[in-house]
């Protein structure tokens, strides 16, 4: 051990795994980053002077007898007006050739917002997609997952959310995305002129998959500084929190911690809730709103990751391919906003409530109407009308390709239901029929 410019440098290691580097050291504490041969690494894991280390760019090459010097301090990330439009890698540098942002110094991955500072969600974020405005309504504030097959086209949709939701600004954390993507995002704001309020912290799939663990602290970091110091309704993307897991996972299995369901770490609960937990609803107008793609793998939503998330966030939206009209819908069954209620019918119209049910409620006579034509019984003329409304309203309104205002959406159930079936068969409110059924 040699001393440099008041740094202690470390040339001792005493084990090395794939993602992780132990040594002793003294007066070191959890979080704060390190230089490990010239690679940054964070700490994970302190007992007495023994310090575990992750590097986050892997350990392949590393020597016993590398130069460890610490940098004293956690991961942090400058804040100001000059994060608007920019794209950042995971440590919060440039990706799009502009220069360094200057502001004020923060450190990620604090703690949330004081419960005590918080109020009831209760501002609508419309986002033009009918699953969701009308049947999952969003609220500023809410937490919610998209749960999606890897197959599913659930990165499009989130650029659609982006670009259609009513809010100040839109943060995108990109974990393990392709190449590819990462530029289909970048294109399709730049073709929205929607830049200025969007801002990107983005991980590749050629970067290291460590690296994803810095991406969500990054992205709530920027939302809470435009949330809390500038009152603005922020929107925060999360794409792919299994990624993310399984960077968690990667780090955990090679520092010999006992793995938990699914190979996940017995950390995983706590681990995602202080990221879903720093959504908020503040006092004098800020907020921060997440939605987060939740992949599965063939459709298992009993997995750790899936399991965990949905005991966390306020519900779920989940992707799938329609048979009948051949579109990607936001499912009405599997789907849940668990505080549309506190909008619906209050910031939205009247009979929001009504249609959502009567729509939903249709749509499950034609999915039993379509059991017991594959189980060869006859179908009544109710039946029949079913099978065509649940077309049209897969087609015309649950499809994520379909972009609405609420009020065009609720107009358009109206005209399914006036086409298909009589007033009694809706069962709605005669208040509502009266002023709003489509002969």
């Amino acid at each position: 051990m040699a001393t440099k410019a008041f740094q202690k440098i470390y040339t001792q290691l005493e084990a090395i795994t794939k993602a992780t580097v132990t040594l002793r050291a003294q007066g070191v504490s959890n979080d704060e980053l390190a230089v490990v041969d010239g690679r940054l690494a964070q700490v994970v894991k302190t007992k007495g002077d023994l310090v575990t280390l992750q590097v986050f760019a892997g350990t392949e090459g590393i020597p016993t007898n590398a130069e460890v010097t610490f940098v004293g301090a956690p991961p942090t990330l400058k804040v100001s007006d000059e994060l608007a439009g920019r794209f950042f890698d995971a440590y919060g540098k440039p990706l799009d050739g502009g220069p360094e942002v200057e502001g004020k110094e923060v450190q990620i991955g604090g703690p949330s917002v004081n419960p005590y500072k918080r109020r009831q969600p209760s501002q609508i974020i419309p986002t033009g997609i009918a699953g969701i405005d009308l049947n999952n309504t969003l609220v500023s504030g809410q937490k919610i997952p998209f749960f999606a097959d890897p197959d599913q086209p659930y990165n499009n949709v989130m650029a659609q959310v982006a670009l259609r939701a009513d809010v100040d600004k839109i943060i995108l954390g990109g974990m393990g995305l392709p190449n590819d993507e990462y530029l289909y995002f970048k294109q399709q704001f730049e073709a929205a002129g929607a830049l200025e309020k969007i801002i990107c912290f983005v991980n590749t799939t050629d970067q290291p998959p460590v690296e994803r663990l810095l991406v969500p602290d990054m992205a709530l970091t920027a939302a809470e500084y435009f949330a809390v110091e500038k009152n603005e309704k922020v929107l925060v993307l999360l794409t792919d929190m299994t990624l993310y897991a399984d960077a968690l996972s990667i780090v955990s299995n090679r520092m010999d911690q006992i793995p938990s369901k699914d190979s996940m770490p017995g950390s995983l609960y706590s681990d995602l809730a202080k990221i879903y937990e720093k959504a908020v609803q503040l006092p004098d107008g800020g907020s921060i709103t997440i939605i987060a793609v939740t992949t599965l793998n063939d459709g298992d939503i009993t997995h750790a990751v899936p399991d965990n998330t949905g005991y966390i966030t306020e519900g779920q939206l989940y992707l799938r391919a329609d048979a009948d009209s051949g579109k990607v819908i936001i499912d009405p069954f599997r789907s849940l906003s668990r505080l549309k209620q506190l909008v619906q019918g209050k910031q939205t119209r009247k009979d929001h409530s009504q249609v959502m049910n009567a729509s939903v409620r249709l749509y499950s006579d034609a999915q039993n109407a379509k059991t017991k034509l594959e189980n060869g019984f006859d179908l009544s003329d109710y039946d029949l009308r079913c099978l065509d409304y649940a077309k049209a309203y897969a087609t015309r309104i649950l499809a994520i390709d379909v972009n609405l205002s609420l009020d065009e959406m609720l107009d358009t159930a109206w005209e399914l239901f006036g086409t298909y079936f009589t007033k009694a068969e809706t069962g709605i409110k005669q208040e509502f029929i009266d002023r709003y059924w489509k002969n």
